[in-house]
């Protein structure tokens, strides 16, 4: 048995913040010093690094339950599927509802039984539980709806991914640039044909790693140190990425018994376009081949961070024909990959 993606939906919000919207900002070093050099120079370096022009918020009166809602809509739709029919509401995110303006997470209650209760399902055997797995928390829900479709203790599962982040960061830190709102969703069955995930990988390294992402104070100092904020250690998750990905990336593609050149898209985390770049570099590296054309599909630049959002955003926009020169066909062998937070990696591999 094997299980497909019978729908997908996202939402992305409609307000877009650009580079240049950063140029009054106040960056400042970690010691709390100001830059030498205009917030220009700034915005110059990290786009070159990065490749994000734009990102999306979400509206001052939405919050990350109700863009998951909007996208669980839109996957029930894609699916044609009757919502009191779901067993399983698997809901990632990293950071709960973060209502504008204030800085309190509230998780209480979760946000899964939250867009259960925005779809008005009835059926109470329709289980709704959050899961917290860093960025590749999307994937990692996919991941348990196919141990629950198999097991036999389900038979279709709505997994999504939303995040606020624009709402946890410190707009002192010029990291705060990176991130992103939005919301990914998809309906997950058992596939009687030919479709479907083929392999899968997962991990998680905590020896060394397990702060590589934390949250911690502003670099204001004069701010209060006890409110805290989004941070990493940009560097350290680089090296771990591309030390880590590209292996378990291709441990996922051999228990596939798929050949490298077969590989059609690998849709992989919109974190860093640098870094998502010499990942695949050193993914075919391993096989001694070069990287084809097209292969590695982008949102990043318009779209920015949005988390555990930014793969289903991706496919949702692939299937739909909304990336330029991209495209996929029936058939076609997919890879989906995503590292993150904790630090944890996974990947799996998907014949669309």
């Amino acid at each position: 048995m094997k299980i497909k993606i019978a729908g997908i939906g996202s939402y992305i919000p409609e307000k877009k913040v650009s580079n240049t919207d950063f140029g009054e900002h106040v960056f400042l070093n970690e010691d709390g010093t100001p830059f030498g050099y205009p917030n220009q120079v700034v915005i110059k370096k990290f786009k070159g690094i990065t490749g994000i022009e734009h990102r999306r918020y979400a509206e001052d009166h939405l919050n990350s339950s109700d863009l998951a809602f909007f996208a669980c809509e839109k996957a029930i739709a894609n699916a044609s599927i009757d919502p009191e029919t779901i067993d399983y509401i698997i809901f990632a995110h990293n950071f709960g509802d973060v209502k504008y303006g204030t800085n309190q997470s509230d998780m209480l209650p979760s946000l899964a039984t939250r867009v259960k209760n925005k779809l008005q399902i009835k059926n109470p055997k329709c289980v709704a539980y959050d899961i917290l797995f860093g960025c590749p928390g999307w994937i990692e829900g996919v991941l348990q709806a196919n141990a629950f479709i198999k097991s036999g203790m389900a038979k279709r599962c709505l997994v999504v991914g939303s995040e606020t982040l624009s709402r946890v960061v410190d707009v002192h830190d010029r990291d705060s640039m990176i991130y992103s709102d939005g919301a990914g969703a998809a309906i997950i069955e058992a596939s009687d044909d030919e479709t479907g995930m083929l392999a899968y990988e997962s991990a998680t390294y905590s020896i060394d790693e397990s702060h590589y992402l934390f949250f911690g104070k502003s670099y204001n100092l004069d701010l209060d140190p006890d409110t805290r904020y989004i941070k990493m250690y940009g560097r350290k998750i680089y090296e771990f990425a591309l030390n880590n990905v590209p292996l378990a990336m291709k441990n996922c593609l051999d228990a596939s018994g798929i050949g490298i050149d077969d590989v059609k898209k690998i849709l992989i985390h919109q974190a860093n376009e640098k870094m998502d770049e010499a990942i695949i570099q050193r993914f075919y590296k391993l096989f001694d081949k070069t990287v084809p054309k097209d292969i590695m599909p982008m949102s990043i630049h318009e779209l920015g961070n949005s988390s555990v959002a930014t793969v289903p955003t991706l496919f949702d926009l692939l299937i739909r024909g909304q990336i330029e020169n991209q495209s996929i066909q029936e058939g076609d062998i997919l890879l989906f990959a995503s590292v993150g937070a904790g630090m944890n990696i996974n990947a799996f591999i998907y014949r669309y």
